[in-house]
């Protein structure tokens, strides 16, 4: 299963040159080979590495495309220069037009959105500034969208983490262009997810939500990630899907680490938690010193 799953379901055009540099005669299946030499050019080996698709989505070069999945995100965002994000998970099931309390559900994260993009420095005030605390989704619908549409409401940049799977999620409307990154590697996608989090803020979800909550948690508990707030939005929600207390009661997690993580029932709120745990911290200061 897991080398079914593990190349990609589409395949890109092939590119016309590399760097500007390659020409008609570099690539066999133009050059023609119409010589005695023909077999030798029309032979897989004879293929440039970086044009031949066979090789660049072969078992032996999983950790290249792992590394160009890297690579290519981290440019974009540097182009856009951002320095941190505002990492917002929750169900892609919600819309505005579900249930109560999806809609409730997603109208908070839109106006959260919203409040960390006007607030957090996510737009550029001066030329080569940093962006802080930038949106940042998996890029598809219910609370991705919602989130990713609210820092869209004010003008401000957001990012898409979108991911292929089997049923084609496609990116939601709202992220910026430029910023919706397109993962085949979970892992990779996660890695993206924390590296530059200044705050998590997860709302109701199921599975893939709880997937990226306890990564976090996880990399909070052990000391691999450095000190950010976790705040779970409704707790009511919160407190009938995953019982804490008897985690604690049962010895498999310490009573400080409850300490991991707040709760918010607001827009405001989830931003006020995020501010206490120090998500304005260096920009504040840079804004002060400048």
């Amino acid at each position: 299963m897991a080398d079914k799953m593990d190349k990609p379901t589409n395949t890109p055009a092939k590119p016309a040159n590399i760097a500007g540099t390659l020409t008609q005669a570099d690539i066999p299946e133009l050059a023609g080979g119409k010589g005695a030499n023909s077999p030798q050019m029309a032979s897989p080996t004879y293929k440039l590495a970086a044009l031949d698709q066979d090789f660049l989505l072969s078992d032996g070069m999983r950790g290249v495309r792992f590394m160009l999945e890297y690579n290519k995100a981290e440019e974009a965002l540097d182009r856009w220069g951002v320095r941190s994000t505002v990492v917002v998970f929750g169900s892609a099931r919600f819309s505005e037009k579900g249930s109560a309390d999806h809609q409730r559900w997603y109208n908070d994260a839109r106006a959260f959105a919203r409040i960390v993009s006007e607030k957090g420095g996510a737009k550029l005030e001066k030329p080569g500034q940093p962006r802080d605390n930038v949106i940042a989704t998996g890029g598809g619908p219910g609370i991705m969208e919602a989130a990713n549409r609210g820092a869209h409401d004010v003008g401000a940049p957001s990012i898409g983490y979108n991911i292929t799977l089997p049923m084609e999620q496609e990116p939601n409307a709202f992220s910026t262009p430029d910023l919706t990154l397109r993962f085949h590697y979970f892992a990779m996608r996660k890695m993206h997810f924390a590296m530059r989090a200044n705050a998590l803020v997860v709302f109701p979800g199921g599975l893939g939500t709880f997937d990226e909550l306890f990564e976090i948690l996880a990399l909070r508990q052990t000391g691999k990630s450095p000190p950010i707030p976790i705040v779970l939005y409704d707790r009511k929600f919160w407190d009938e899907v995953i019982n804490f207390q008897a985690l604690v009661e049962h010895g498999v997690i310490g009573k400080v680490d409850e300490t991991l993580f707040t709760y918010a029932e607001t827009p405001e709120q989830a931003w006020e938690q995020c501010v206490k745990g120090g998500v304005m911290t260096r920009w504040l200061q840079e804004q002060h010193t400048t």
